[in-house]
């Protein structure tokens, strides 16, 4: 039984096979591989077997080819929310220059809304990319929040593995990606949701509403993570230790009053059987039917203490309250 307590959101970020080789410096991504037509069933069919509806926030290049249309129309007709994931899912977009910046997240919205029927509200930067040039594009296009904080300290840890488990990047490729999932600053940025404090006018003057950010939820204290991904990892040393991590940390969201706003992926509810090109990722030798048990478990237990909704609902709640506001800190 759902919880009526605090908010939690739920999200999904639907990047495609094509993407994951793309950062990973693979031939043949261009080809545009996918596997979003076994995946997005799979993944609507668990948490809706929870209880529960999430965001899904799609990527622009995806929603732009026609033989995806009609697997994204599920998404709202099944009543989850649509989010804006960037046209060419660029884990460096906060490095781009204005025009390409606005470009990446102008098209994707143009295209997600061709083939949902609905406009994207909210935004997630991939790779948890961000600027204070991308917030403010969000803000000025009627943007309703962001979610691309990742308030943790392992930012370089992630990196590191990232930089071991690639094939040889040129010279070009490692700049683009040398400042991949952050520094260990951002572990000191805010869990709970605010406000960022923009101080954009129109060109009548007249001021642009600030943006919410959701941070996707950190354990509080320590900062490590607690999406679904890192829940999986260390169930594969011990589903022991996964439940007890878990818990732990639903209950210091619960006593420092954070609403978690937690995190799915794809591979999430696919193993290496399903798409050999991406074994290298961490827990991709679990069965794909065990993921799903566990998602199916963690949600449940996320839904008993909190009142799981999709991002668009929580950030609603949200500014309904009195939020902090927050300069960016985040580099042009």
């Amino acid at each position: 039984m759902a919880s009526s307590g605090p908010y939690a959101s739920l999200s999904l970020d639907l990047d495609n096979q094509w993407s994951y080789m793309r950062t990973h410096g693979d031939a043949g991504w261009d080809s545009y591989p996918s596997y979003l037509h076994v995946v997005l069933p799979l993944a609507l069919d668990v948490v809706e077997s929870a209880g529960l509806k999430m965001t899904v926030f799609l990527v622009g290049e995806d929603a732009r080819q026609e033989q995806h249309h009609e697997l994204f129309r599920q998404i709202p007709r099944r009543g989850h929310e649509v989010g804006n994931h960037s046209q060419n899912h660029l884990q460096w977009l906060h490095k781009l220059p204005h025009a390409e910046l606005e470009k990446e997240i102008l098209d994707a919205d143009r295209f997600i809304e061709q083939a949902c029927g609905h406009k994207p509200r909210g935004f997630r930067g991939p790779g948890f990319a961000c600027s204070t040039t991308l917030l403010r594009i969000l803000a000025q296009h009627g943007y309703d929040y962001d979610c691309s904080t990742f308030p943790t300290f392992v930012g370089p840890l992630a990196r590191a593995y990232y930089f071991m488990s690639a094939r040889k990047l040129s010279d070009e490729e490692s700049d683009e990606r040398k400042d991949l999932f952050g520094s260990v600053r951002d572990g000191l940025r805010p869990l709970s949701g605010y406000l960022w404090d923009l101080q954009q006018r129109d060109a009548q003057g007249r001021p642009i509403a600030d943006l919410l950010e959701i941070p996707v939820t950190t354990l509080p204290v320590l900062r490590t993570p607690i999406h679904m991904s890192y829940l999986l990892f260390l169930a594969l040393r011990s589903p022991w230790l996964m439940r007890r991590y878990l818990d732990t940390a639903m209950t210091l969201c619960q006593l420092r009053g954070v609403e978690p706003s937690f995190l799915l992926h794809p591979l999430d509810f696919i193993s290496g059987t399903e798409c050999q090109a991406l074994r290298f990722f961490p827990a991709m030798n679990m069965p794909s039917e065990l993921k799903r048990e566990l998602v199916f478990e963690v949600l449940t237990k996320l839904s008993r203490r909190f009142q799981v909704v999709p991002m668009g609902q929580h950030a609603a709640a949200l500014r309904q309250r009195q939020l902090p506001r927050r300069s960016p800190d985040l580099g042009q």
